[in-house]
């Protein structure tokens, strides 16, 4: 790469101090050379501002006094960032020297490109697809996410299957690549969200308006995962279904949206229900209160517009809910069948 455009690697972070500890100086060692590291702190109550001022004198601090969750957190600082592409990156995440050089040459040979994420394994065993994307995350005709190496709750080994970068429906928040201009366009993510999900419909809404998503497999990370907020807590139940509900009110033609809503709040019900019966009475609260809001959400809209629909990559046309429960299909490529 003759040129190298501006990058910028923001990590937002919230009370990450034992991450920043742990995974900054991976960060410090990629060889990219036209990058700035900043680290965007959501009011964090355990010294992380500090920590990082004496020990990596070298990376960026910018401070907010609230805890604005990783939507309108991310919307706030890089109003406050210059450069031609932001990677946005968790505190958990460790990469590799040359993990952003693939995919910048990526995005810069096809213009079309808004935002791109890197293969991400788990960082406790490097061998298999981490949860947060894997290596590139799809969607069903329903709104169920999953992604190429994971589906629900199944993660597969990583023996190079997906090793091609191709178009996908959603790259993770955990190590988004975005150029810069692309994210301001759209409008950065729906702070509505707080957190969860908001990539998914911010890619959503690129694709709506002619932009592509996409995967590298040539660039590698390793997550550590649910370093916010923990697998199976209530809150992170209740924000990933109303988030997914507003997704699909806001993104789809109102000719699927009126069959595809009921269905969808049909299941999601059916799953709380499963959950009660097996004691776990917290998920099921976590889902009525999400249906509940999510109900006051649209109450609260004045109108529904949707501009146009084209044709979206990376979107399976059947149910991932029937693949995976009924025919019990649980690898990605048992389901979703290579071109």
């Amino acid at each position: 790469m003759l040129h190298q455009p501006s990058v910028a690697i923001v990590i937002l972070n919230w009370n990450g101090k034992k991450f920043l500890q742990q995974f900054l100086p991976s960060v410090l060692a990629s060889a990219y050379i036209n990058k700035r590291i900043i680290v965007a702190d959501n009011a964090s109550a355990d010294n992380s501002v500090a920590f990082v001022q004496q020990q990596f004198p070298t990376v960026e601090v910018l401070t907010n006094t609230n805890n604005l969750g990783f939507a309108k957190g991310y919307n706030h600082f890089l109003k406050q960032v210059e450069a031609d592409y932001y990677i946005l990156l968790n505190s958990d995440v460790e990469v590799e020297p040359g993990w952003i050089e693939p995919v910048i040459q990526l995005m810069e040979d096809n213009t079309l490109i808004a935002a791109c994420q890197p293969k991400i394994l788990a960082y406790h065993n490097k061998h298999q697809f981490e949860y947060a994307g894997a290596a590139g995350g799809w969607i069903d005709s329903l709104g169920y996410p999953f992604s190429r190496g994971r589906v629900f709750d199944v993660l597969e080994e990583d023996s190079g299957q997906y090793n091609n970068a191709s178009p996908v429906f959603w790259a993770s928040g955990a190590a988004m690549f975005v150029r810069a201009n692309c994210f301001h366009e759209m409008g950065g993510f729906d702070e509505h969200f707080f957190a969860h999900q908001e990539e998914i419909d911010l890619c959503w809404r690129m694709q709506r308006n002619g932009y592509l998503i996409y995967t590298c497999p040539q660039s590698v990370v390793y997550h550590v995962g649910g370093g916010t907020l923990p697998t199976g807590s209530s809150l992170k139940v209740y924000l990933n279904f109303r988030n997914n509900l507003i997704m699909l009110y806001k993104n789809l033609p109102f000719s699927q949206l009126i069959w595809k809503l009921p269905f969808r709040l049909a299941l999601d019900a059916l799953s709380a229900y499963k959950e009660l019966l097996s004691g776990k009475t917290g998920y099921f609260m976590a889902v009525v209160k999400a249906h509940v809001h999510f109900t006051a959400w649209v109450l609260r809209k004045k109108e529904k517009i949707q501009a146009g629909y084209p044709a979206m990559q990376g979107v399976y046309k059947g149910s991932i809910v029937w693949q995976y429960f009924v025919k019990k299909r649980r690898i990605f490529s048992e389901i979703v069948q290579p071109d």
